[in-house]
């Protein structure tokens, strides 16, 4: 780990050169559920260590998801109109979510794997027609895309499109994404999008053509089964899609693709790992530990409904409560060498796709699947992996991803 001294976790700049490992290293041993500053902000109670998270993830009655999962504080008006199945408890969480959890089932999603591994082998052989390349721009990010499109039963031709607005959602803080970034200019016009992002308007108007019905979706997908479904319990409302809409754009890719990345810079800081893969079936438990590793959501947010006592802090009704997952995926009391790449690493209790509670999410098979076929696919093709240039990183400290590494490729 590199020396990050003592960062401020409020600052998006803080992770502008990668997470800042040492700095939640000190606070897990120091203080692991500390107050924490923030800057033009009221503070935040940062919760580190596993044993904890998992704890407040698993208690939503007291921490809730209905006032944002995000550091930033908004107004009622602004929740209201920006909020997904994401910012709500049980019951309404529920229902939304049985809506749609028959489709992302591990049964459902294991249908897909054929489809997976085609895609993989053609992005894979078209990648390595060069020896020198972006492996996150050429390997990293197409499956993710390729699949979001099947998934939700999308046009092929929009894919890219639609993943550079998710991109500015999601990477609001990052000047590579948006030109409109949140810390560093007024958003305040846009307050009442999601992700308080401009993008979410380009989005916005692509999910009303998919309403109108001048956007063509597959019936099979997963908005089309959304939009026909006549459960008494539940109608998703026109803007009430748009924002799930954009959530869908947003997460349904990144957080796979910065697990893929991750997967290729460690193979690329270390070959001997794709010598171990080679030789032993590790293929299942090295997805979950690069994951781990990759840690692609940091944190989300809770807020308390009442005073409460936790860990021997007062905690009082209405204070943020960020569950840095991040810093529990590098726990030593649950992962011995948290920061080593042990592929046979099992059981691994990492809690990227916020495990503990009820809004783990719904994406975790496919992922795992994207992650463990894209790399039996890179690996059974290559030797080596040798890095051209530093990683780039997200500047955000909210999604961590590398976002380019030149390669060579033996």
């Amino acid at each position: 780990m590199k020396d990050d001294g003592y960062l401020d976790l409020s600052d998006h700049d803080s992770f502008s050169n990668g997470v800042p490992h040492n700095t939640f290293e000190r606070i897990r041993k120091e203080d692991p559920v500390c107050w924490t500053e923030e800057i033009n902000g009221r503070g935040f109670w940062s919760i580190t260590k596993h044993a904890d998270i998992l704890k407040i993830n698993n208690n939503n009655k007291v921490f809730s998801s209905a006032k944002g999962i995000r550091i930033e504080d908004q107004t009622e008006e602004e929740y209201l109109a920006r909020r997904t199945f994401q910012e709500t408890d049980p019951p309404e969480h529920r229902i939304t979510r049985m809506m749609l959890a028959p489709a992302f089932s591990q049964k459902a999603i294991s249908n897909y794997e054929s489809m997976v591994r085609d895609l993989a082998k053609n992005i894979v052989d078209d990648a390595l027609e060069n020896s020198e390349f972006d492996i996150v721009e050429k390997i990293a990010k197409q499956l993710p895309m390729m699949m979001l499109g099947r998934i939700l039963g999308l046009p092929d031709s929009d894919l890219e499109w639609l993943v550079v607005k998710g991109d500015a959602l999601i990477g609001n803080s990052d000047p590579e994404f948006t030109d409109h970034i949140v810390d560093k200019l007024d958003s305040s016009q846009y307050r009442f999008m999601p992700f308080r992002s401009p993008a979410a308007l380009d989005l916005y108007d692509y999910a009303e053509k998919i309403l109108n019905g001048e956007i063509p979706i597959d019936k099979n997908g997963v908005l089309s089964k959304v939009l026909s479904t006549n459960s008494a319990e539940k109608v998703m409302q026109p803007h009430e899609f748009k924002n799930f809409f954009c959530l869908l754009i947003a997460a349904g890719n990144d957080t796979t693709r910065y697990s893929i990345a991750m997967s290729m810079y460690q193979l690329s800081l270390n070959n001997k790992l794709i010598v171990d893969l080679k030789t032993n079936n590790y293929w299942n438990t090295c997805a979950d530990e690069f994951i781990r590793l990759a840690s692609p959501t940091m944190y989300f947010r809770r807020t308390a409904t009442c005073d409460v006592e936790f860990a021997n802090k007062k905690i009082k009704e209405g204070d943020k409560v960020i569950l840095w997952f991040v810093s529990g995926n590098r726990d030593k009391e649950v992962f011995i060498e948290p920061h080593t790449p042990i592929i046979s690493r099992s059981p691994n209790p990492h809690i990227s796709f916020g495990q503990g509670g009820v809004h783990f999410c719904l994406g975790i098979w496919l992922a795992r699947m994207e992650v463990r076929i894209i790399l039996e696919e890179v690996v059974k093709r290559i030797n080596k992996i040798e890095p051209l240039s530093e990683p780039t990183w997200t500047r955000s400290n909210f999604i961590c991803g590398v976002k380019s590494l030149k390669v060579r490729i033996n």
